[in-house]
């Protein structure tokens, strides 16, 4: 399944959850706009953290591979 579906799959659920709590007259702060934005919210939070793992980690695998390039150059001399 990708990304796209599932995050629409996510929204359909969570309208339908906010659909429910306005028919049980849950209007007063939570409603399917608020839920939708909150999990929009969580989804670029997530987005942002993925994306620092990925800068952490990217700079020290090519930190590894600079070590193992010059300690195969040493290994030729």
């Amino acid at each position: 399944m990708n990304v796209k579906k599932a995050i629409d799959m996510a929204l359909n659920g969570l309208d339908a959850v906010g659909y429910r709590l306005d028919q049980y007259g849950v209007t007063s702060k939570v409603n399917r706009h608020t839920l939708i934005a909150l999990a929009m919210a969580e989804q670029k939070h997530l987005e942002g953290e993925w994306d620092s793992l990925q800068a952490r980690y990217g700079s020290q695998i090519r930190r590894v591979e600079g070590l193992v390039d010059r300690a195969r150059g040493l290994a030729r001399i």
